[in-house]
């Protein structure tokens, strides 16, 4: 665009003239303005569910493609996580209950025998007063209630077996804890699945029905006519009978090709399951039932003598014999208990409960993993050695030396170690 401007000037002169000025304005051509709005994000799915309070969590949320194709994966992991933290729960329990079942123990104990003691002693007091004042009868009435009240707490005692029910929850908290450990590990280095997860649970479960938490109602059979091993593993449903004539025919002699098996340590496994069967569990049986009918007498004994010496005390001053009888029961009494609950039978009852149980469990293990035909399918054999020999507390020569003695019929020891 251009523009002329005629500017007039003035002089002395009479003539005018004019300058013609030609100016020249250029305009640049302005930038075109593109005003252009800033695209408002858009969340997905999860972004939406994971906003919680305005804040959104800081964990990488997968996009919804990923999550459908590992959601399986993520439901199993999730589950297990949960198990494990019921797993916690159930070991803390178990070791709070296990503390306050020992103190009840050593509690009833110490109380029971003061108040046999101290009627015993009111017993002598009142045959030595003589007469029928009330010092005798305030002697024979408070020997007569301690006495009393002694046998309805023995009975109690003896039928709940205090120190039973502590070791009962020690075994459950180490058994708690190995499966809580089993679980980390399987989520640490494994893939799990589905049928982990359903087997996880059966354990849990399993435990929970071999050792119990509540008292009435499901507490164990303190006095079973038969003693029999515990049990805290899930049934295992055997595919065949064990045999000799179900075992794994090899095609080549190489372990490493084999999973690491081979013949002769599936030999050497059977000949374990001998001695483990024949030595060990026969040996925890029969000691467990000894010390079964030992505490059964015990049991029967301690309240039976508290009642004859409360019934002695109740006669003192009515014949030379009534004192004698209330202080000897009363003294045979608090013997007994001191031996049944102080040395703790109904605790080696429960010992050898668990032991019995984890050689059955031991047994079992090898023959389930011996019957299964798939080579490839079973635990690594170098691997299961090794762990059958840290059970049983022996190394692997050792175990192999005591497969040759059980082959030989020449054995002359336990299959375990350890216990």
């Amino acid at each position: 665009m251009a523009s002329v401007l005629l500017l007039p000037s003035s002089s002395s002169s009479s003539c005018c003239c004019s300058r013609k000025i030609n100016a020249a304005i250029h305009v640049p051509n302005l930038p075109k303005l593109s005003l252009s709005l800033p695209k408002i994000p858009t969340r997905n799915l999860g972004e939406e569910l994971n906003i919680r309070d305005g804040f959104i969590n800081t964990i990488p949320i997968e996009k919804i493609n990923d999550r459908s194709h590992n959601s399986s994966t993520n439901i199993v992991t999730t589950q297990l996580y949960a198990i494990l933290e019921a797993v916690a729960d159930r070991i803390e329990m178990h070791a709070n209950i296990g503390e306050q079942r020992d103190n009840w123990n050593t509690l009833l104990l110490n109380s029971i025998n003061m108040m046999i003691l101290t009627a015993a002693t009111m017993a002598g007091v009142a045959a030595t007063a003589g007469g029928i004042g009330m010092p005798l009868l305030a002697s024979k009435l408070l020997s007569t209630l301690l006495y009393s009240a002694a046998t309805g707490m023995l009975l109690i005692m003896n039928k709940i077996q205090p120190s039973q029910l502590a070791e009962e929850q020690r075994n459950a908290t180490r058994l708690f804890k190995q499966l809580h450990s089993q679980i980390q590990t399987m989520l640490a280095v494994g893939s799990p699945t589905q049928e982990d997860v359903k087997e996880v649970m059966k354990k849990v479960l399993a435990l929970d029905k071999a050792y119990p938490l509540p008292l009435l109602g499901a507490m164990l059979e303190k006095f079973p006519a038969k003693f029999e091993p515990a049990v805290w593993w899930p049934s295992i449903q055997k595919k065949n009978e064990y045999s000799h004539q179900g075992k794994q025919c090899y095609t080549t002699t190489d372990p490493k090709e084999n999973n690491g098996w081979s013949e002769e340590l599936e030999m050497e496994m059977r000949e374990i399951i001998k001695v483990v069967e024949r030595k060990d569990i026969e040996d925890y049986v029969r000691l467990g039932n000894l010390a079964l009918k030992i505490n059964k007498t015990l049991a029967i004994s301690g309240p039976l003598l508290t009642g004859i010496a409360a019934l002695g005390s109740a006669f003192v001053g009515h014949g030379s014999w009534a004192p004698i009888v209330a202080v000897a029961a009363g003294a045979l009494a608090s013997a007994v208990n001191a031996f049944e609950h102080g040395g703790q039978v109904g605790m080696v009852i429960e010992m050898y409960r668990n032991c019995g149980g984890f050689l059955q469990l031991l047994k079992e293990s090898i023959e389930t993993t011996l019957e299964e035909r798939d080579l490839e399918k079973r635990e690594n054999g170098e691997l299961f050695e090794m762990k059958v020999a840290l059970k049983l507390g022996r190394s692997l020569s050792q175990l192999r030396v005591l497969a040759r003695k059980s082959a030989s019929s020449h054995v002359d020891e336990f299959a375990s170690k350890l216990f």
